[in-house]
């Protein structure tokens, strides 16, 4: 689009969508935008809090302010997407790094034995599986996921797994590894999907096909974002993340719902996450979100350069160096592109500073136009194939500039240059022909009265012929593989950093607990009925999800059920009501109105399958879905305001006496 837009009437379009919106689209599409006269919507699941403040301008809305936004948290509130439980996971080698001084004699002696030198290995944990990798250690990140992972419908086997590893080389020690321990899967149980593989593709649709045998994929890169595949419940990091933004698209590879995973209504109800490099606690307590600054183009440093070089002709002074340099910002300045977006909206800035006489004026308002206005338009100057040569027009700029301050910078850029010029390829036709100006600018006498003329010419002579240098070295050595015992393991199960999820995962755990408990807990069966429970068979009731779980902690427990609802509307919002309860409280209603319509007999049999689903329902749920699909306008739309209200304090006796008297109270006030 970016190379036929133009062809397009500004008005051709009623709607543009951006998917992505979260990229750099202001600087990379920006013309796009300003370009069509129409509604414009850009969309990005990236979190609010960082989204970049300029891709909100661009949309023409506050600073984090979009025009909607639908949180993740909201999501799992509302049943779309699955909250996740976190596991992390380090070894001694992942903490602290593998290092001689801190090596067992165990650990030397394997080192040995492997014709390893222990005491040439200093790495810091940053370099375990980037500059050296250990077997053991990927050991123990296979063996966590395969013991602690959640299974599928069989329990017999890990489920579908994402492994997020740092390289293509660590992915495939990843998965030698695994078949090592686990060769009774043959080989095709867990992959690598990365770019270096040209069946990429069709293995990540292989491993979207639910009944497929690759199971685990190891990711470098491919699945981190953009992947959709429900029946994902495990991510395990086996990388470091330092990109916020990012870490959250990958855990996002694990929220989606997945309906009749485990089997007929046995939903996906939550994902693990195995953080083995202490990347939660990374974004939690180190982590310092900022605003990126855009960096310059080559072509933008260039030109800046050159006002610089004209501003030190004027200081020196050197009247023929500043008309060289102006002549070359003037150059500079043509150069833009008339048919870019943001070339056209400075037109008339443009075509007046581009003036001879007026470059010649240099004044200080010039300057700042040249510099404020002109220098980022450089960014869309087409320079593809010289780069090289715009290099080196950088290089001898700074030269220039440092010659005439007579600055002892001047030396060291005379080194970068004659290194360029000394990694020239002398057997080449086009550099021979340039054969007497390398052999000048080699030369000591050069640079002993050299002029910033001689400077100007050199870099004429030499940009067409610089990109003709040597490239440096061979192939890298591959990192260092080795097989040490890992040492001490520090595993916890910690928070989401996001309260909302923690809780809706301990929800989770404590249905579990109280839907195993039903056939044989009396309390349970009189609180799904409806009837009252004291409160010692609610205290004996909390003893005993505390024995059956021990995961479940007794202070979030309590945490989990203080409001002003009492403990068995608490446990009865998530274990829901017998059916045939719910109806009695419902039958006298019926009974009063014999003659109900269709549609009301919909809306309550809509009523009471909810509330034997969740125990209760708030009012506010009456007027969505899927009472609105009965009527738009909910429960207004269904019963006279009579029969409405009369049905509102049946709805109370669910919700308990606190909110019956909150809306008594809410209507004495309104009167």
């Amino acid at each position: 689009m970016t190379k036929i837009f133009q062809s397009f009437d500004v008005g051709f379009f009623d709607l543009i969508i951006a998917d992505e919106s979260h990229r750099s689209i202001y600087n990379i599409y920006g013309d796009l935008f300003r370009y069509f006269d129409c509604m414009q919507v850009g969309l990005t699941a990236t979190p609010v809090q960082y989204v970049l403040r300029n891709t909100f301008q661009l949309f023409e809305c506050d600073t984090q302010n979009p025009t909607f936004n639908y949180s993740y948290e909201t999501a799992v509130d509302e049943r779309y997407l699955v909250p996740f439980e976190v596991f992390t996971y380090q070894t001694q080698f992942l903490r602290r790094g593998i290092k001689y001084d801190e090596l067992s004699e165990a650990q030397r002696a394997e080192l040995e034995e492997q014709g390893e030198n222990p005491t040439v290995i200093n790495f810091e944990a940053r370099d375990v599986d980037k500059n050296i990798f250990n077997r053991d250690t990927n050991r123990h990140i296979i063996h966590n996921l395969m013991e602690n992972g959640i299974r599928d419908a069989s329990g017999q086997q890990v489920g579908k797994s994402i492994m997020f590893a740092r390289n293509h080389e660590h992915a495939i020690l990843l998965r030698k590894v695994f078949d090592e321990m686990y060769p009774q899967y043959g080989g095709k149980f867990c992959q690598v999907i990365d770019n270096y593989d040209p069946r990429a593709e069709t293995l990540i649709d292989n491993f979207k096909e639910p009944g497929n045998e690759l199971t685990i994929a190891i990711s470098v890169d491919m699945l981190d974002t953009g992947i959709d595949v429900p029946q994902v419940v495990n991510l395990v990091f086996a990388k470091p993340v330092f990109s916020l933004v990012k870490f959250w698209q990958m855990i996002g590879r694990g929220t989606r719902l997945c309906l009749n995973l485990f089997g007929p209504g046995k939903h996906k109800q939550l994902f693990r996450v195995f953080d083995h490099w202490g990347n939660f606690d990374y974004f939690d307590f180190h982590y310092q979100h900022k605003e990126p600054s855009v960096s310059k183009s080559l072509m933008q440093i260039l030109f800046e350069a050159r006002i610089d070089l004209a501003a030190a002709a004027l200081q020196a002074p050197d009247r023929i160096a500043f008309e060289m340099a102006a002549a070359l910002i003037g150059a500079d300045i043509n150069s833009l592109p008339e048919d870019s977006i943001a070339v056209r909206e400075r037109w008339r800035t443009k075509r007046t500073v581009s003036n001879k006489e007026t470059l010649r004026q240099f004044d200080p308002n010039i300057v700042v136009t040249l510099r404020t206005e002109i220098a980022p338009l450089m960014q869309w100057v087409n320079i593809r194939g010289s780069t090289d040569a715009r290099e080196l027009d950088l290089l001898v700029a700074r030269m220039q500039v440092e010659r005439l301050r007579a600055s002892s910078r001047f030396d060291d850029y005379r080194i970068q240059l004659l290194d360029q010029v000394n990694n020239l390829q002398m057997h080449l036709n086009p550099v021979r022909e340039k054969e007497e100006t390398i052999r000048k600018v080699k030369s000591a006498a050069f640079w002993s009265a050299v002029t910033i003329a001689d400077l100007e010419q050199m870099r004429t002579e030499l940009r067409d012929i610089i990109h003709h240098q040597r490239s440096g070295g061979g192939d890298p050595l591959p990192p260092k593989v080795i097989d040490v015992t890992d040492g001490q393991v520090v595993s916890e199960r910690r928070s989401s950093s996001i309260r909302s999820v923690d809780m809706e995962v301990y929800r989770k755990q404590v249905e579990e607990v109280l839907t195993s408990l039903f056939d044989r807990e009396p309390v349970l069966k009189k609180i799904r009925r409806g009837e009252p429970v004291t409160q010692t068979e609610l205290d004996q009731l909390t003893s005993l999800v505390l024995t059956q779980n021990p995961n479940v902690d007794r202070d979030v427990l309590a945490e989990f059920f203080t409001n002003a609802v009492p403990l068995d509307h608490a446990i009865r919002s998530i274990v829901g009501m017998e059916p045939e309860a719910v109806r009695e409280r419902f039958q006298i209603f019926v009974q009063k109105h014999p003659k109900l319509t269709a549609k009301q007999t919909r809306f309550l049999s809509l009523l009471e399958n909810h509330i034997a689903k969740y125990g209760s329902i708030e009012i506010e749920r009456l007027y969505e879905d899927p009472f609105t699909v009965v009527d738009a306008d909910g429960i207004d739309g269904v019963f006279p305001e009579t029969d409405a209200d009369e049905l509102i304090k049946i709805i109370d006796t669910f919700s308990g006496p606190a909110a019956e008297s909150s809306r008594n109270d809410g209507m004495a006030g309104g009167d």
